[in-house]
């Protein structure tokens, strides 16, 4: 099932997509709330039938997930981005966070800082915790994730090197799109993902989760033994080989780029870079 945060008229609803159409499915709550009781509303949503539903284009897709209460994102996790990154396989997982106010909409426009010119794309997988829990066993991790979306960890580089902490350089506003719906977890294998990311229309990024360093049932071993993790959490899984800083001459994202990210069985997102005002 696609799950989507939608605002119609300027009312913000949860509705169910499908093929190009959304059906509204009356829940009153926010999406955390919908996760955290989703056993007892999924029946009623498998329920839904068409009548009323909107085309898509009729609607405005927002972020599923507007305040999420942590979002973690590991850092090295494909061997052809750490090649490209000039570093070492890490041996331990490599953490970061990003802000709240760094969630951005699907198909909102993505913000280059004031006086940088050094912002980046990276396509991730992102992971939706929906069970709350700690200590959590890779063999019981899946147990614990409500589903799956598209993200762009939007980088400042500039900012993300200029000291040993990376999470500043993540958390710009703006610089966690997601989207372009929650798909649940029923319905993706996590670790067969084909995933991509271009830039006005020219492919920079091209992999498949099967390539992840650490697993995300590994990922959500490590973090679940420093905190209880909790309905709504967002886990971006790592980006492949291919981000700009990498390239020769390095390639920055500059306003009126296009950042286009999709994954297979999951959507695309996209967003044009803006500068800010």
């Amino acid at each position: 099932m696609k799950i989507a945060s939608y605002e119609q008229e300027g009312v913000r609803r949860i509705g169910v997509v499908r093929g190009d159409s959304i059906v509204d499915t009356g829940f009153g709550g926010s999406m955390i709330e919908l996760i955290a009781r989703w056993d007892e509303v999924r029946p009623a949503f498998e329920k839904l039938d068409d009548n009323g539903a909107l085309p898509l284009t009729n609607v405005r897709l927002v972020a599923p997930i507007a305040r999420p209460g942590k979002i973690f994102a590991i850092g090295l996790n494909y061997a052809d981005h750490i090649a490209e990154s000039k570093m070492e396989t890490p041996q331990r997982q490599v953490w970061f966070t990003k802000a709240q106010t760094s969630i951005n909409g699907p198909f909102d426009p993505i913000l280059i800082a004031r006086n940088t010119v050094t912002a980046d794309y990276e396509v991730e997988l992102v992971a939706v915790i929906g069970k709350r829990g700690k200590h959590i066993a890779a063999e019981d991790a899946h147990e614990h994730v409500f589903g799956y979306c598209v993200g762009n960890d939007v980088t400042e580089r500039m900012w993300q090197h200029a000291g040993p902490q990376w999470s500043l350089g993540k958390s710009f506003d703006t610089h966690a799109p997601i989207g372009p719906w929650i798909t649940t977890a029923d319905e993706a294998d996590p670790h067969t993902l084909d995933l991509r990311c271009f830039v006005n229309g020219e492919q920079r990024q091209s992999s498949s989760t099967r390539h992840l360093v650490f697993d995300l049932w590994q990922q959500i071993e490590h973090l679940s033994a420093a905190m209880t993790l909790e309905p709504g959490d967002l886990i971006f899984t790592g980006t492949p080989g291919g981000v700009g800083a990498a390239m020769d001459p390095r390639q920055f994202l500059k306003p009126g780029d296009i950042v286009r990210c999709e994954i297979e069985g999951l959507g695309a997102i996209e967003g044009v870079m803006e500068a800010e005002a």
